[in-house]
């Protein structure tokens, strides 16, 4: 892959972007990769499948300060929580030794792990020294017998949503389509009921989320050929080009591979979230309707039926808590939005949401669901933000984890939306265990401590209590 194909990656069709007058993703400037860069995306992209060796060529510094960043889970191999590097010194780089060192890397992951395949992440130093590593891929595939795949993903490129294209496309190019799927097992065969195939894009099983719907998944006879990436390995990557289907799952970086399967192999998709009980019905209904079964159609709005009262029956109290309470969500990209409705779907209300890396369709969606006007938040300063909070008299702050202590020292509720956290929040059990959570944070009783004037600042003729 050239400059030229990398530069092509920019040009969407199925992306908004290209509808401005600017067509194509935004060039990086500098310093504009605050928040993740292209390596960031492509290696967290592609990082939860499970059997595949990932190694980062270029500095320790781009493994040591970003590997095992995203809490995704995976029910096979645990290799991809190991971190490999090729730890480019500047010796390398000036006796130009850095494709051997990479060659090496190659073969003594193979010998240690016995990989599925290897991926190599492609960083800003090789990438300015010129480094083919093309070359080194293909060499290491033809002596080892074992797929290699170079990503092209040096930071400088652009932003992390950028660099998951990137990734995505690589998959394209060079893995998907290169084994058929597994025959079904007859036991799984019900006379009743046809199975179809579908592929989930852009969901990472973070906390192991992807686990509270796979079963009603199953219950339905959906077999899931992939979840690119949560909890997939690399042969279920091979066989994606099969689905009937693909549901592209709180990624809109993920649209591009999504859109080429659908010109390369006529798989129609749609964009879903299984945040909130609402979002959740309505991916189960979109995919049952794009598939076009009516037998699926009739399971699948009585499992709806069953599920819904369910989890409302279980949030029954905690909606009553929580009505009327006044959350500030900052998360951005699909979370700017789906988040929204699960918030809703408990009785409170959303004074303002984030839309830092959101899209132009991500922010139509806000609108939608709280109207026309929204309060749309793209600074990030946790200044702002706290000041913020309070004009709008919120109640609690639902964000990425980069703001939990600025949060906690104002004496501010908060919650843990970002993708290192080890709870999930996807599915019908995943919105109980939300509400809960939220009810949790805001009766939590240090803030009535916190809150509470210090012993030492009171005056002298003043009963020192905790309620004062």
């Amino acid at each position: 892959m050239g400059l030229t194909d990398i530069y092509a990656l920019r040009d969407e069709p199925a992306c908004t972007h290209n509808n401005k007058a600017k067509a194509g993703c935004e060039r990086p400037q500098p310093g504009a990769t605050q928040g993740g860069c292209c390596f960031d995306g492509a290696r967290n992209a592609l990082l939860p499948i499970c059997d595949v060796a990932h190694i980062v060529h270029g500095p320790i510094s781009c493994t040591g300060t970003s590997w095992d960043t995203r809490g995704s889970r995976s029910s096979g191999s645990d290799l991809y929580r190991i971190g490999l590097t090729t730890a480019l010194t500047d010796v390398e780089l000036m006796m130009g030794t850095g494709e051997a060192r990479l060659a090496n890397a190659i073969d003594h992951a193979i010998v240690q792990f016995r990989p599925a395949a290897v991926f190599i992440y492609m960083t800003c130093v090789p990438a300015m020294s010129g480094a083919d590593v093309d070359s080194v891929a293909t060499a290491a595939t033809e002596r080892t017998g074992i797929p290699v795949i170079a990503i092209h993903s040096a930071g400088f490129y652009g932003k992390k949503n950028f660099g998951q294209r990137i990734a995505g496309d690589a998959l394209l190019q060079h893995v998907i389509g290169t084994r058929e799927p597994d025959p079904l097992p007859l036991a799984s065969i019900r006379p009743a009921i046809r199975v179809h195939d579908i592929n989930l894009i852009g969901e990472w099983n973070v906390g192991g989320e992807f686990w509270n719907v796979a079963p009603l998944f199953d219950e339905l006879g959906l077999r899931i050929l992939c979840t690119l990436s949560g909890d997939s390995c690399f042969r279920d990557v091979q066989s994606m080009h099969r689905s009937e289907a693909n549901i592209v799952v709180c990624s809109k970086a993920m649209l591009n591979l999504a859109n080429k399967l659908q010109e390369r192999y006529a798989t129609p998709f749609f964009e879903g979230s299984f945040y909130g009980i609402t979002e959740t019905s309505n991916v189960f209904r979109n995919i049952a309707r794009l598939i076009g079964d009516p037998a699926l159609i009739e399971r699948t709005e009585r499992l709806i039926a069953r599920e819904e009262r369910t989890a409302y029956e279980a949030l029954a109290a905690a909606r009553e808590r929580l009505r009327g309470k006044r959350a500030l969500i900052f998360s951005g990209g699909f979370k700017s939005w789906s988040t929204v409705s699960a918030v809703q779907d408990l009785g409170m209300q959303v004074v303002a949401t984030g839309i830092e890396k959101s899209t132009e369709e991500d922010k139509a969606r806000i609108v939608e669901l709280i109207g026309q006007g929204a309060n749309m938040l793209d600074d990030n300063d946790q200044q702002t933000l706290l000041r913020t909070f309070r004009d709008l008299r919120a109640d609690i702050l639902l964000a990425g984890d980069r703001y939990i202590y600025p949060a906690l020292k104002a004496r501010i509720p908060f919650l843990d939306l970002d993708h290192v956290r080890d709870i999930g929040y996807a599915g019908y059990v995943g919105a109980v265990e939300f509400g809960r959570r939220i009810v949790s944070v805001l009766e939590h009783p240090v803030w009535e401590l916190a809150r509470a004037t210090a012993p030492w600042e009171l005056p002298l003729n003043m009963p020192k209590t905790r309620a004062a």
